[in-house]
This record gives structure tokens, C-alpha cells and sequence, in this order.
């Protein structure tokens, strides 16, 4: 008995030891980030992710790069990174298709590539993404609508950035659901650019176009939901709100009943996983390339916020 303590005791110290030498001998990594616009609530808590992530495993520096919901400015940004010659790229692209070249010019260069958030489909290249299933989370969204009201609803559909990947996404899957039943019909649809001022404007713009106002508004982000609810409050109409992202705020709002629900899709998750495959693999003799890993979207609502929403946390 003795014995095997000691035995236990000297493997836990060898453990120890080769711990301590893979983080000394661990390759030190320059990665850069780029997310497409710290302007939205929902990316400034991304970049704190990677931020806390990136400490938290070591010898990591990250440049941080704000796309500044610019195609343009966002491609610079890799153009440098090919430049400064960084060891990984993650990146949430502004637009899937325009930023396409600059991926496929880092992927030329040896730069493996890791999409967040936003799929890249044309560029055969790219090393893994990580992101949320958002068709699964547009059809969430639709089948509320449809639980909620079961005999029927007109919608107001308030669309993400055209380009988008997950604006792409959510919409089809909102369509996926209601095309075709009768009962759920879509009066308007028109984009507000993940903006809440824009989500407020639209919606105003809508409403005053519409013989009636609509049982739902459905929007592809919470600013834009949390824009309408604004827009709705000041006419004084009661018209039920869908969001997507789980902001904080939105969070309150579904608490206190001024948002129907939103769809939490773990950003925090997502960047963790996808700077974790990143970095593991870079440090590591095995790479698989063109992964891609999804978290299931889910939606909240009054009932379950407490316990599935990632960031109640900051709910005030």
C-alpha cells in the first residue's frame, strides 16, 4: 500500500514536470482576430472572449483587428497579417463572398485560416470554422411563432446584412418553417443591418405602411429587435418581438416581457472553441483540415433565461 503511494506520488510529480515543460517549451503564437465591427455589443463580447481565452492559455499575443463593418478595411487587415506574417488567422468575415480573396491569399501564404460566427463556403481552404447553425436558429424563431400562435400571425421580418452569412441563414430558416402554411403570412421584410437605430427606423417606416400592425416582428439580432421594440412602444401597439444574439439587454427585455424571446447562440463558446482548435493544433504534429464544428441555437424566453442564457451573468 506503502508502495503503490509512492508510486502514485512519483507519477503525479513526473505529470507535474512534463506539464510545466510543454508550457515552457510550448510555441509561442502571434494570431490575429478580426471580427467585423466593435461597434455591436455582440463582437466587443467576442473579442473579450478570445482576449480572456488567450490569456488564460499562454504565450499567446493576438492583434486585434475591428473590421469597422467595412469589406475594405477588413481586408487590409489580412493583407497585413500576410505582411506581419502571423502564425493563424481567426476571423468573422464581414461579407462570405467579397472577403473570399484575402482568405484565399492568407491560405496561399501557409496562414491557416479559422472562421468564427460567419461560414466561408468558397474558399476550399479554410482550416476549421466554428460557428452556430443559423438555419437551426431562424427555424427556432418560426416555430415559436407558430407555438405562440396557433391560429395564425402576420410578420414583419427584419433582416440581418445582406452578405452575411448568418443573416443569410436565419432568414432561410425562418422561410423554411412558415413558406407554405397559410396561416403565417410575412407582410413585410426588409433589412436594418444588425442596427438598432436602423431596426427602429424600418420598423416606424413599416408599421406607418401597413393597414394594421402585425401580431410578431421577427428580427435576424437583438438591436434590431430591441430598435423595433422602441419603434413599438412609442405607438403604443402591442406587437410581439423575436431578437437573436441573448444580448444582456435583450436578455432583461425577454425577463420583463418586453421581447417574446431571443435565440442564444453561445458567441463565448464559439470563440473559445475556435482559438482552442486553432492554437492546439498549431502547437501540435496533427491538423485536420476543414472542420467545422456547430452549436445548436437555442431560443429563450421568460421560461428558461435563468439557465440557458450564456451571459445572465451581466443581466441587470
Amino acid at each position: 500500500m506503502k508502495l503503490n503511494r509512492m508510486f502514485c506520488k512519483l507519477m503525479l510529480t513526473v505529470a507535474s514536470m512534463l506539464y510545466l515543460a510543454s508550457a515552457v517549451f510550448a510555441k509561442d503564437l502571434v494570431i490575429m482576430t478580426s471580427l467585423p465591427s466593435m461597434e455591436f455589443p455582440f463582437f466587443v463580447h467576442m473579442q473579450k472572449q478570445l482576449d480572456e481565452e488567450a490569456k488564460r492559455i499562454g504565450g499567446i499575443k493576438l492583434i486585434a483587428a475591428d473590421g469597422q463593418n467595412k469589406v475594405p478595411k477588413q481586408t487590409a487587415d489580412v493583407e497585413s497579417a500576410i505582411i506581419q506574417g502571423v502564425d493563424g488567422i481567426l476571423i468573422s468575415p464581414i461579407d462570405v463572398n467579397a472577403m473570399a480573396p484575402a482568405l484565399q491569399q492568407a491560405i496561399d501564404n501557409g496562414i491557416p485560416v479559422v472562421t468564427v460566427d460567419r461560414y466561408v463556403g468558397g474558399v476550399p481552404g479554410i482550416y476549421a470554422h466554428v460557428g452556430a447553425d443559423n438555419v437551426k436558429g431562424g427555424e427556432a424563431q418560426a416555430r415559436l411563432i407558430m407555438e405562440r400562435f396557433p391560429n395564425g400571425a402576420t410578420i414583419v421580418n427584419l433582416q440581418g446584412q445582406p452578405g452575411a452569412s448568418p443573416a443569410i441563414d436565419r432568414n432561410r430558416g425562418l422561410h423554411n418553417v412558415l413558406d407554405g402554411n397559410s396561416k403565417y403570412k410575412i407582410v413585410a421584410e426588409q433589412t436594418a443591418n444588425w442596427s438598432r437605430d436602423q431596426g427602429m427606423t424600418v420598423t416606424e417606416n413599416i408599421l406607418t405602411g401597413l393597414s394594421s400592425a402585425p401580431d410578431v416582428i421577427n428580427a435576424a439580432n437583438d438591436d434590431m429587435a430591441l430598435g423595433a421594440m422602441e419603434a413599438v412602444k412609442a405607438r403604443g401597439i402591442d406587437v410581439k418581438i423575436l431578437g437573436f444574439d441573448a444580448l444582456p439587454e435583450a436578455i432583461a427585455a425577454v425577463r420583463d416581457g418586453s421581447l417574446m424571446a431571443t435565440v442564444e447562440q453561445f458567441p463565448g463558446g464559439q470563440s473559445k472553441t475556435a482559438l482552442n482548435l486553432l492554437v492546439n493544433d498549431l502547437r501540435s504534429e496533427m491538423k485536420a483540415y476543414n472542420r467545422v464544428i456547430s452549436l445548436n441555437p437555442i431560443t429563450i424566453t421568460s421560461d428558461n433565461y435563468q439557465s440557458n442564457a450564456e451571459r445572465i451573468g451581466e443581466v441587470r
